[in-house]
């Protein structure tokens, strides 16, 4: 995208995946703000855009005839590259939007205006748009009631990850995190991605609790996640699936480039210190399971096709990565 470096795209998908709100179902407080946005600017069409990769999906819209559209035809990537407001008085004189099929077909849009959703680490998720069909100019004052209503979508899409996140390690909880994997396998079955899934245990957990308490503990799990952020890529998701074990999703990646990635954790794992307080510094080994994406996935087979992986792992002897040889083919699905 225009305007925006590789690494900053990859860190503001990053943030969208974080929210896990792609291909959710309507909810309320969403559908209030659009329809607020088309009575208070006086718009037929009013949407709450997030911008993926690929495409533009609604999460909320009132007068839009589709549910998604393809990136490269949408207006909001426009938002979202200038990370300012963006106001088009008449698409049909505009060369970026011109040819778009929102324009020359339904529902025939003419004037846009965009205020890009700005989480509170500064990335562009999307935008909340104001759009009608005939010709028009938004005032100043007109832009400023929608930039508040794009801050009110994101307290809510905030208020919405409360639910989802641990507050121990502040990586995604188990529910956020089997809602992500949820997300990726439709991602993957609609647009013929790859992707991969591994379980990280940490090897002797109970004797780290036993021999330096449960403050250490938890340090070491807060350090653990912390470490996998600096690891990982943006775009990798971590979850928390119950006391010393965590869900790692990484999207477009195939078993190859997982493995290697999977690999090259488990060994900056093994050779980091971990800081438990006074006690000097700890050496903590974690064993992995780790399975690729098929057809015909579900989260509930998928996760357990890599806890299958993990606990071979571990009884292998630790301190490894085993990848799991036994995936389905898609009629077992």
């Amino acid at each position: 995208m225009t305007g925006v470096s590789p690494y900053d795209e990859a860190a503001r998908l990053a943030a969208l995946r974080r929210l896990d709100v792609l291909d959710t179902a309507p909810e309320e407080q969403f559908e209030k703000i659009v329809g607020l946005v088309r009575a208070v600017l006086g718009v037929p069409i009013a949407t709450v855009t997030l911008v993926d990769a690929h495409r533009q999906w609604f999460k909320a819209q009132h007068g839009m005839p589709v549910s998604e559209t393809p990136r490269s035809t949408s207006f909001c990537t426009h938002t979202v590259a200038a990370r300012a407001p963006l106001m088009i008085a008449d698409a049909t004189l505009d060369t970026r939007v011109c040819d778009s099929p929102l324009v020359v077909g339904e529902p025939f849009i003419r004037a846009y205006l965009g205020v890009p959703l700005m989480t509170p680490d500064g990335h562009a998720v999307g935008a909340l748009c104001a759009i009608d069909t005939a010709p028009r100019t938004f005032t100043a004052a007109q832009i400023d009631v929608l930039a508040g209503f794009a801050r009110l979508v994101v307290d809510e899409l905030e208020l919405r990850q409360v639910a989802v996140t641990d507050q121990l390690t502040g990586c995604l909880s188990r529910r956020g995190f089997l809602a992500a994997v949820d997300s990726e396998i439709e991602r993957c079955r609609r647009y013929g991605r790859s992707a991969s899934l591994a379980v990280l245990d940490v090897d002797h957990f109970k004797r780290v609790n036993d021999t330096f308490g449960h403050a250490a503990g938890d340090a070491v799990l807060r350090q653990l996640v912390q470490h996998c952020g600096t690891v990982l890529r943006p775009v990798d998701l971590v979850g928390r699936l119950g006391g010393e074990e965590f869900g790692i999703l990484l999207p477009e990646t195939g078993e190859d480039a997982a493995t290697h990635a999977i690999e090259r954790l488990r060994t900056s794992i093994a050779i980091a210190p971990f800081e438990i307080g006074a006690a000097n510094p700890l050496s903590v080994t974690a064993s992995f399971g780790l399975t690729r994406f098929v057809s015909g996935d579900r989260p509930d087979g998928w996760l357990e096709r890599a806890d299958g992986a993990l606990y071979a792992a571990k009884r292998g002897g630790r301190d490894r990565v085993n990848v799991a040889t036994d995936a389905p083919t898609p009629a077992a699905a």
